[in-house]
């Protein structure tokens, strides 16, 4: 009708819509909507010793690096940068090996199987796993998304990243016409122009 459309702008609670079965299937189904290509390798992860903790979304980016994708709602709360710090150090001593068998078992679980060594070849361009470098050092990624962040969180990451580690704040919002639901994927830290 060549007009403008206003979209509501909603509450993901008031939409009744939850985080593991909502947020973090259409992520783990479209991580690009993250701004970036990644491999989700896992979801709710729960590989740590001597702990029952799950992180939400584990992920390698084009650089073989680990990207560990924690998911809030509406709020991401006092605690999830803490949470997610102590997963990325869970992660950080995570070798190609234990990485490959982690994937073939999402593959296996939530895939119908599949051959993690080949898909992940295929994910970096690369000829052979052997040439590939996985999760060196300490260049393990964070990203947090959330329908709002609190001033402690962004804070944290802005610290994070002005001592070189790699840390983002995406925040999603949810919006409504009609029957159709729309959700907005915007990164906020560090600021697209950095």
């Amino acid at each position: 009708e060549n007009r403008l459309r206003k979209l509501e702008e909603r509450r993901f609670s008031d939409l009744k819509l939850r985080e593991r079965e909502h947020l973090q299937e259409w992520l783990a189904n479209m991580p690009t909507a993250l701004g970036e290509e990644l491999l989700i390798i896992q979801k709710e992860f729960d590989g740590f010793d001597d702990t029952k903790e799950r992180l939400d979304l584990l992920a390698l980016d084009k650089n073989a690096n680990l990207v560990i994708i924690e998911n809030k709602l509406d709020d991401t709360g006092r605690d999830v940068a803490w949470q997610a710090l102590k997963y990325v150090s869970y992660c950080s001593n995570l070798n190609k090996l234990q990485i490959v068998e982690i994937f073939q078992d999402y593959l296996k679980r939530h895939c119908g199987g599949g051959d993690a060594q080949a898909l992940i070849c295929e994910f970096l361009e690369a000829p052979d796993l052997g040439e590939v470098v996985i999760n060196s050092g300490s260049n393990q990624r964070l990203i947090l998304v959330a329908a709002n962040f609190r001033k402690e969180v962004t804070s944290t990451v802005l610290w994070l990243l002005s001592h070189g580690i790699e840390a983002q704040c995406i925040k999603v919002t949810p919006f409504a016409s009609d029957d159709e639901l729309f959700l907005n994927v915007e990164q906020i830290l560090p600021t697209p122009e950095a």
